[in-house]
């Protein structure tokens, strides 16, 4: 029997300024159930900086994964995790306190298969809300094709689970995450469970990108959303997920 009920994985890539904050709201949700049984995990990815390190001072332990391809980085870490319950966070978001005793209500209460969870920006603007409503827009089909909107943001599932539906899949150039969202909710269908959203609880999201572009940037842009979200062009992808801090 694993000494753990949680698994926390967190992504990372030169994350100094923001891992801190992340592993702080984690480490105060673990204190609503049961710290000693909550692991966390950081997976640091071709880090140059002292995202590792921090993480450490935190008691984390740190995994190394340099592709740049963020299914493989999650499933690097949710592979190694040995909590019963894994939940995936991104290092420039934090969760509610209350986010780790919620996920096991409505996963010990056997309706659920997993779900996500709602995000919101660490600050809005006109730009930002716009961007995010065309950003809907260019993933609408896939949203059609699941037949509901599947919250994503942060992910939590029973290991089992995860391994049963084959993780992330590491083919997909973006949209990784509708896509195991999608094959969750299937999966479930067919245990009778249904694809939860955390109610009460909710997750912060960086607007570092929008801070480090411009609040108009993506519609300012949107042949290259369009391509990001294609979920066929790498290059793309690349140019705003992994080789822009």
């Amino acid at each position: 029997m694993s000494k753990y009920d949680f698994s926390v994985v967190i992504p990372a890539h030169n994350e100094e300024d923001y891992i801190g904050k992340c592993l702080k709201s984690v480490r105060k949700a673990a204190k609503a159930v049961s710290p000693q049984r909550v692991q966390i995990i950081v997976v640091a990815n071709r880090c140059t900086d002292r995202t590792a390190a921090i993480a450490k001072n935190y008691g984390a332990e740190v995994l190394a994964n340099d592709e740049k391809c963020i299914a493989s980085i999650r499933n690097t870490g949710v592979k190694a995790a040995l909590g019963n319950i894994v939940v995936t966070i991104d290092a420039d978001s934090t969760m509610s306190k209350n986010s780790l005793r919620e996920i096991r209500a409505m996963l010990s209460c056997g309706k659920y298969i997993g779900g996500g969870t709602n995000p919101r920006f660490d600050r809005m603007s006109l730009g930002i809300a716009l961007s995010s409503v065309y950003i809907l827009i260019c993933i609408l089909p896939e949203i059609i094709r699941a037949r509901a909107f599947l919250s994503g943001a942060m992910f939590w599932f029973y290991k089992r689970d995860f391994m049963a539906v084959g993780g992330f899949d590491e083919k997909l150039v973006s949209l990784e995450d509708i896509d195991f969202a999608k094959r969750l909710k299937k999966y479930g269908e067919s245990r009778n469970k249904k694809y939860g959203t955390l109610r009460k609880s909710y997750i912060i999201t960086s607007s570092r990108k929008f801070d480090q572009f411009g609040d108009w940037y993506l519609l300012k842009n949107r042949k290259l959303v369009k391509q990001i979200f294609s979920g066929k062009n790498r290059k793309a992808a690349d140019s705003f997920y992994y080789d822009a801090r």
